[in-house]
């Protein structure tokens, strides 16, 4: 158990930090958008550029920020039933999805997804819209990536939820107050 404490806690301070620098990209955007809005209704100017980074932006927050939301349990899910399940219930839900459903899909985004970003890499992509932006490949980066953070969060998830099932409901209740797994 030490082996998988050790591994949820890593897992979990990667995409703690993870989310606080996504948290970030959100503001950026805000900002951008701001500026977006300005430019085009004060000025009656529009730059292709500022639309593509926004969209960009957006892109990166959601896809990074998957990893992160499913540390925290706010990912979308019907608790019409679990929510009045007992910990070792869910826990044995949260280990089953994550076996047969969020592990595998995660594997086969990142295999199909990465060479969508190595095609892209190698031609050095860029927007195919005039005046653009450059290195169109970063962004498509950001999908492998994003689904490995799933990943290990998926793994994390059925080290926590098997846990759960061995020890009673210190491993659930440390996961949800986003405190350390020991008993």
């Amino acid at each position: 158990m030490p082996f998988l404490r050790h591994i949820v806690r890593t897992v979990d301070g990667l995409n703690e930090w993870i989310g606080y620098l996504v948290s970030w990209l959100t503001s950026i955007l805000v900002l951008v958008v701001c500026y977006d809005v300005v430019t085009r209704y004060a000025f009656n100017k529009s730059s292709v550029a500022v639309q593509e980074l926004e969209w960009h932006l957006f892109a990166a927050i959601f896809l990074l920020g998957a990893a992160y939301c499913l540390k925290h349990d706010r990912h979308v899910r019907v608790d019409l039933i679990y929510a009045s399940l007992s910990a070792k219930s869910r826990a044995w839900i949260n280990l089953l999805g994550s076996l047969f459903f969020l592990l595998p899909f995660s594997v086969l985004v990142i295999w199909c997804s990465r060479l969508f970003f190595i095609d892209s890499f190698e031609i050095r992509e860029t927007s195919p819209n005039p005046g653009g932006l450059p290195a169109r490949y970063v962004l498509k980066a950001v999908v492998p990536v994003s689904f490995v953070l799933l990943l290990l969060q998926g793994l994390a998830l059925a080290a926590r939820s098997l846990m759960t099932i061995l020890n009673g409901e210190t491993a659930d209740v440390a996961a949800r107050e986003g405190t350390s797994v020991d008993p």
